[in-house]
């Protein structure tokens, strides 16, 4: 939500939101120094909670160095070494968004080294895949990589940005699958109800878009009025939009809303 303004959070509230899940991203630039990080890191679980606390919705955020700039290995190491102080914050669910960018071997190595914070610190995990013509091959990079790490319980993890050609092999892993929703670009609401009918709505969740991009912080509650248009009841919509992220999220003994 750092890209948004009070006015994106003022229509989250009347839409019913409870809730912001926030993952450490890209600044919509190249971070030049560790420093940047930590200010980002103060931003997201300081100054963010207040600003969301003005509307009644409670704000989590999750913390990383995005794999877009996790192609320096020596930065990338920096910042992660300053995640630990960061991870006594009362608002933060865990490690997250990690993952690739363009499956390259820098970023692969920085993935692994997330994974393992992760498990050293018995954290939940966020997985950014790629959007590019390679999320096949990314996804299926990242889900090794999980699964080389034998502490990690997959239905502690979930993996974003799911398409209809990834998402059976991150839910046949055991892993949760996230649908990004986007107004024009990736996965529209009506997509993502579609990929529902397809692989089921068990361990899953759709989020909002919120970056730099054209994005709608209202998607999700769009998506469940598309839903009704489609004929699902009240429980099957609460199930997706609410409860299903509540599960997830609830693993964390900082989650507590309800």
């Amino acid at each position: 939500m750092v890209s948004r303004t009070m006015a994106d959070y003022e229509a989250l509230a009347l839409a019913g939101c409870k809730a912001i899940n926030e993952p450490a991203f890209w600044a919509g630039y190249d971070r030049a120094s560790a420093s940047g990080f930590y200010d980002y890191f103060r931003q997201i679980t300081e100054y963010e909670p207040k600003r969301a606390a003005k509307f009644c919705i409670d704000h989590y955020c999750w913390l990383c160095i995005n794999p877009k700039e996790a192609e320096d290995p020596g930065l990338a190491r920096e910042v992660i070494a300053l995640i630990p102080e960061f991870l006594k914050k009362p608002n933060v669910l865990g490690i997250g968004e990690i993952g690739l960018n363009k499956n390259s071997k820098n970023e692969l190595a920085i993935l692994e080294e997330h994974i393992q914070l992760a498990a050293d610190h018995d954290q939940l995990i966020l997985v950014h895949t790629p959007h590019l013509e390679d999320k096949l091959k990314g996804t299926k990079l990242i889900v090794d990589a999980l699964k080389n790490h034998s502490e990690i319980a997959p239905g502690r993890v979930i993996i974003d940005h799911v398409e209809e050609h990834t998402a059976p092999i991150v839910k046949d892993a055991g892993f949760w699958a996230g649908m990004t929703l986007y107004p024009e670009s990736k996965v529209t609401p009506n997509r993502a109800i579609d990929m529902l009918e397809m692989f089921g709505s068990d361990q899953v969740w759709m989020n909002s878009a919120c970056d730099w991009g054209v994005s709608d912080p209202l998607s999700v509650p769009k998506a469940g009025l598309e839903m009704r248009r489609r004929g699902y009841d009240d429980d099957f919509i609460d199930k997706v939009v609410f409860q299903n992220p509540k599960a997830f999220m609830g693993q964390s003994p900082r989650f507590t809303t309800s």
